[in-house]
């Protein structure tokens, strides 16, 4: 098998021709760096990978799971019509904030309706509400721990041909390093091993910024 080595050179040609950040995004991905001390988002590759992927697919009903400051979920409201609709779960008031000041900046905040509170809550809310096989696609991309419970509750929400997108499934490529041992890496290397194997889907992993997996609902 053939196998390309991903050194610094290579990174950064694939990122020279995959980042599509424009000045807002740039904006919010350092406002991010200076509020919170945090990188969790998506990297511009995701970013295009997502756009490349919605331009394909063309949902009219989107599920994310984990916003933080908003940069995913205004890639995601920017690349898609007017039409569609993003419900957009997160726990955290403080770093939502962000997100909607630059939902608001990009004229995308009529799009996303913004849930506030326990994930699998908010998820088990819009299954008892008629809500099952009608979202197009989900974006997960929250605790580590609870992933495959949002995966079983995402599934259901899902349609038939639906997408499911997973973020930081090799966890730094620590999923692959035995000796690596925590809550979190077993969580991640679980659900990698059941969803390699579970007839309901067909998914491939992503070796892009800290590893996708790209689900299709059967």
């Amino acid at each position: 098998m053939k196998y390309l080595k991903f050194d610094d050179q290579l990174n950064q040609y694939i990122s020279k021709h995959n980042n599509q950040d424009d000045d807002l995004l740039k904006e919010l991905r350092e406002l991010t760096y200076q509020k919170t001390g945090r990188r969790m988002m998506i990297s511009p590759d995701q970013a295009q990978f997502f756009r490349t992927l919605l331009a394909l697919i063309k949902p009219k009903k989107i599920l994310e799971i984990g916003v933080f400051t908003g940069y995913s979920s205004t890639v995601m409201a920017r690349s898609v019509p007017d039409d569609t609709r993003i419900v957009a779960c997160d726990i955290s008031e403080e770093w939502t904030a962000i997100a909607k000041e630059f939902w608001i900046k990009a004229n995308i905040d009529h799009k996303i309706s913004l849930r506030l509170g326990n994930a699998n809550q908010t998820l088990s809310d819009l299954i008892d509400s008629d809500n099952i096989s009608t979202f197009d696609m989900a974006f997960i991309d929250a605790d580590k721990i609870s992933y495959d419970s949002y995966f079983e509750k995402a599934y259901q929400l899902l349609k038939p041909g639906g997408t499911i997108i997973i973020d930081n499934v090799l966890w730094k490529g620590t999923v692959a390093d035995p000796e690596r041992i925590d809550d979190d890496i077993t969580a991640l290397r679980q659900l990698n091993d059941k969803l390699a194997a579970d007839p309901r889907v067909q998914s491939t992993l992503l070796p892009i910024g800290d590893g996708m997996l790209m689900i299709a609902k059967l």
